[in-house]
């Protein structure tokens, strides 16, 4: 057994209160062996410094396209559905797998130097996606994006079987780090007879379902026209809305639609930096709480951001929450954390976001020696608040130190960023020729 010893700091605890205390990991396994007293801990094969600092669960972004950290900039300030047809969608149309794997690496180099473990992905080329995860030493939940919409029968069966494969196939790769669901884009852009197909596939390979819904008002209003239900009525006719199934952003649900996620165990992924860029609305955050609902946080792409920083959006999460409750009360501090990091590893369905024994080894350590973190009346109060991704000082996943000392050591960043640059530079002139 080889451990990895994580002292001198203070901890935050499952039940969000903070106490001196070192942390024990078993490096192999990738577990947490014990949390307490440093005068009772085994002094471990290795060292990791915390003095000064905050010892967290790692992060888990449970909603993203990391490739379309390739797009960062390249198209703002447009309406969601204009944004997609206009500027996103051709310029993916152009991206080869090598593209997107450039751009999944510059992703999760930014995931691990803000203290991100873990995160879901839907996207395409995904066995590009699960190489950068088993390099990078992170943890994943994996998904081909299917869309229909706009392609012939045999195109929008490839799109949907192809979906499926890929669950199948990458299922427990990188010695288990990596899990997938079955992923229909939305319940507007995949045509029924696709989805049933996409249903029972996922139900057979024992892999949850991920989908945008309720996202914009313009996505509710034809599924109401046409069909006389709401979204999630509509998606839990059709098997969508399953105990374990999880849905993006879910910004404009009524109260039955609250109700029926509560019942049926399925999570919303907030992604409130993404839902204002692109005047999505306002999400009922405090409401799902309310009614029990599983709810974690998600950063969507780098191109609706404009960062993959999940401290930005745990911080926009709690002001936002505010707004649309109309009640500075709503979504404290404590609700914030822990969407960010229990809600989100239970929402993807992974035994991280907590850190207690036998949980999975995934940490960051917050540097608290800043001027913006002084004085500490509240360290959870920082989190939510006041912490920003460049204060995190170590990164570990699965009991492997990813990041030491703000250097990443399973991805050379010199060269990811050139290769992004380069990759998105050239993507986009041959979307415009």
């Amino acid at each position: 057994m080889s451990t990895l010893r994580i002292d001198g700091g203070r901890v935050l605890l499952p039940d969000m209160s903070v106490e001196r205390a070192d942390v024990l990991v078993e490096r192999e396994e990738g577990e947490i062996l014990a949390v307490g007293d440093p005068d009772e801990l085994p002094v471990g094969d290795e060292r990791l410094d915390a003095g000064g600092g905050l010892v967290i669960p790692g992060l888990v972004n449970a909603h993203g396209h990391a490739a379309m950290t390739l797009l960062r900039g390249y198209a703002d300030d447009k309406p969601l559905e204009t944004w997609l047809r206009e500027d996103v969608w051709p310029v993916e149309g152009a991206l080869t797998p090598e593209d997107v794997r450039a751009g999944v690496e510059l992703g999760v180099l930014e995931m691990i130097r803000s203290g991100t473990t873990a995160f879901a992905d839907m996207y395409f080329h995904v066995p590009e996606v699960a190489a950068v995860v088993e390099e990078s030493g992170t943890r994943a939940r994996l998904g081909h994006g299917v869309v229909t919409v706009g392609k012939d029968e045999e195109a929008a069966r490839e799109d949907a079987e192809e979906s499926v494969a890929i669950a199948e196939e990458f299922d427990g790769a990188a010695d288990g780090r990596i899990s997938t669901a079955v992923m229909p884009h939305s319940l507007t852009t995949v045509g029924e007879e696709h989805l049933a197909d996409l249903v029972d596939g996922a139900r057979e390979a024992g892999v949850p379902i991920h989908y945008h819904a309720n996202e914009t008002a313009e996505e509710v209003e034809p599924i109401v026209d046409e069909r006389g239900v709401r979204p999630l009525e509509y998606a839990r006719e059709v098997g969508m809305l399953e105990e374990g199934d999880f849905l993006a952003h879910g910004v404009h649900l009524d109260d039955r639609e609250i109700a029926l996620l509560s019942e049926t165990g399925a999570s919303v992924i907030h992604c409130p930096a993404s839902n204002m860029k692109l005047a999505s609305g306002m999400a009922p955050v405090q409401k799902l709480l309310d009614a029990g609902v599983t709810v974690g946080i998600g950063t969507d792409g780098a191109a609706s951001n404009n960062d993959l920083d999940a401290f930005d959006e745990l911080r926009d999460a709690a002001m936002l929450g505010k707004l649309a409750a109309d009640d500075a009360s709503a979504v404290p501090a404590e609700s914030a954390v822990e969407m960010a990091t229990a809600g989100s590893a239970e929402a993807l369905g992974i035994d991280s976001g907590r850190i207690e024994t036998g949980a999975n080894a995934d940490l960051a350590v917050i540097d608290l020696e800043h001027a913006h973190l002084t004085p500490a009346h509240d360290l959870l109060s920082h989190l939510a608040y006041a912490v920003r991704g460049s204060d995190v000082r170590h990164t570990v996943c699965d009991g492997r130190v990813v990041m030491r000392d703000r250097e990443v050591l399973t991805l050379d960043e010199d060269r990811v960023r050139e290769e992004a640059e380069r990759r998105a530079a050239e993507a986009v002139a041959r979307a415009n020729r």
